[in-house]
């Protein structure tokens, strides 16, 4: 009887890890590192004093925190972007405390930071959480026009 249980919490277990990594590779925005950032959106060590955006699409990039809450509070709203606006717009994520180079040289005071990129023209940035709608408002009005 007790090999049964064991086997059937087993199985639970290995489920439900199934299902939790299968949502994370549904995920459509991108976490990045100081690198990717230079490589991937704006190389600012190259070019500190003209925005080259790099991209091929428009973009968000969301400064957070996971101990924000805020920060969680526009997490979902951040991967329903993405994955709504798919091949037209890449958001990325930077996590303040893990990416602290990355965090100071925007000089990340407050979060949620996020910044939208514009294929053409210079980027636009609001600090704290907004509504979805606003945040689908810029992304409509100011990125995909």
């Amino acid at each position: 009887m007790k090999k049964s249980i064991i086997f059937a919490i087993l199985v639970l277990m290995t489920g439900f890890g199934a299902m939790a990594q299968e949502k994370d590779n549904a995920s459509k925005v991108q976490h990045i590192t100081y690198q990717d950032f230079l490589d991937k959106i704006w190389d600012f060590e190259k070019s500190p004093e003209e925005f080259v955006y790099k991209g091929k699409t428009a973009a968000i990039v969301d400064f957070y925190a996971d101990w924000c809450g805020p920060c969680r509070k526009i997490g979902p709203v951040m991967e329903k972007l993405a994955q709504d606006y798919d091949d037209r717009l890449t958001v990325y994520k930077v996590n303040v405390d893990k990416e602290k180079e990355l965090a100071a040289a925007f000089q990340t005071r407050s979060i949620p930071m996020v910044i939208f990129i514009p294929l053409e023209g210079q980027p636009m940035m609001q600090v704290g959480a907004l509504p979805e709608t606003e945040y689908r408002k810029v992304v409509e009005e100011r990125l995909l026009k």
